[in-house]
């Protein structure tokens, strides 16, 4: 079968390094993919964004199956494009309609869902521009710290955790007035902040089964001890101690059956991943956020971990036939640290060359913002590669992603020293 993996991040490159495995494959594109997966498949000069293109290639190529990595195409409703093509139709899309996709695409709409069908998340309210006085007496009510949503895509960034009334009042007003995150902050999400230890959990089902991916803790934060500004992610360790036996049980019996039984309730059929955002809360599970898509950089340290043919579940995903599906799981961990420009999450660096690669030898490497350009390899994006060290144990896991992190060179390097540490601690 010919595949079309949509995306030009790590995330992409991870499923690609995966399904190129798969005796099922006959030849792989990825559009408009980056220098890493240049090396797996063929890369398509094609935006994510731009569906047409899209549909042109899946006809020019015989492509059999469509994986859409990113949110954004999701949102816009590429799936639903797609199936409007007469010749398309017997195409296997892996990913949902843009009705599945407005379980990330609006956090109001998943809020509103998670209370409709009893899947355990925080306290919120909305507020729009035109309701900001009452956003406003609704935060003196409420216990600090608070967290605020800007309710749209807004990359990863658009969440911020108010430790005063003060800074969360601010914050509310250059949401919804000064509309710090485009219009993805037109509404806001105020919710309850919820103590205990974040975890994610990937569902992959066909809407009417289901499995569970290996479970991940991604890192938030710029800086070590997760301190300073939301990021795209850092880093991210799978698995996970605390993502225990009895643990995932009860993810499986309140949150996972509930949110699948309210989307074929809500006549949503839903082909693809679901992305859970939990917090770990004295034992029980809630819901922080759902995704529409696998995350990253948590893709860069499940994919080493699935031994079965990947390549055949997707296609069972698209062709309704999971029921009866085993996925084989690695005992082994995997450690991913993410090393991105100078200046990132703000205005970063562009155009560094990047050096040592050649030299990195017990991690997996894959790309996340990078370009070619005149035969060298060079920054292009805010993230740009992440380092997967994969181990029997924990701690030489760590090392090889750590170690690969520090081999590799360029202008304003960064990257978090702390990953996977605070799960090394971690006692169950």
């Amino acid at each position: 079968m010919n595949v079309l993996i949509l995306g030009s991040g790590g995330r992409e490159h991870a499923f690609a390094w995966k399904i190129s495995q798969s005796p099922v494959l006959n030849q792989l594109f990825i559009a408009p993919g980056n220098p890493g997966t240049a090396s797996l498949g063929t890369n398509l000069s094609i935006s994510v964004n731009d569906f047409e293109a899209i549909a042109q290639a899946v006809r020019s190529y015989d492509i059999g199956l469509v994986l859409v990595g990113p949110e954004e195409p999701l949102v816009r409703g590429i799936r639903n494009f797609l199936e409007s093509q007469e010749d398309l139709r017997h195409v296997g899309i892996v990913g949902p309609g843009a009705d599945g996709a407005q379980l990330e695409g609006s956090k109001d709409f998943s809020k509103n869902f998670m209370h409709k069908y009893g899947v355990p998340t925080a306290a919120s309210e909305t507020f729009t521009k035109d309701t900001i006085d009452a956003g406003l007496a609704y935060l003196e009510a409420q216990s600090l710290p608070i967290v605020l949503k800007a309710d749209g895509l807004a990359a990863g960034k658009g969440v911020i955790i108010a430790q005063s009334l003060a800074e969360a009042k601010s914050a509310l007003k250059e949401m919804l007035l000064d509309a710090k995150f485009g219009a993805a902050s037109d509404k806001v999400v105020i919710e309850q902040f919820l103590r205990g230890i974040e975890l994610s959990v990937f569902v992959l089902t066909d809407g009417e089964d289901f499995v569970v991916l290996p479970e991940a803790k991604d890192y938030k934060r710029i800086g070590d001890n997760d301190e300073g500004l939301n990021t795209g992610g850092m880093g991210a360790v799978s698995p996970v101690p605390f993502a225990t036996e009895s643990f995932m049980n009860l993810v499986e019996r309140k949150v996972i059956k509930p949110t699948l039984e309210g989307l074929k309730a809500e006549g949503i059929r839903y082909q693809g991943f679901i992305f859970i955002g939990l917090m770990n809360h004295e034992g029980e599970p809630y819901v922080i956020e759902y995704n529409a898509r696998m995350g990253d950089p948590e893709t860069e340290v499940v994919m080493p971990r699935i031994e079965s043919d990947f390549l055949s579940l997707l296609i069972a995903v698209a062709q309704v036939q999971l029921k009866g599906q085993t996925l084989q799981i690695s005992d082994q961990f995997a450690v991913t640290t993410m090393v991105v420009a100078g200046g990132y999450p703000e205005e970063y660096r562009k155009g560094d060359v990047i050096t040592n690669l050649a030299q990195v030898e017990e991690a997996l490497i894959f790309h996340a913002g990078t370009k070619e350009e005149d035969g060298q390899i060079k920054t292009q994006g805010g993230r740009v590669m992440a380092f997967t060290g994969t181990s029997n144990t924990l701690e030489n896991a760590i090392q090889k992603s750590q170690k690969a992190a520090l081999t590799v060179k360029f202008e304003g390097k960064n990257f978090r020293r702390d990953i996977g540490l605070d799960v090394l601690r971690y006692k169950v």
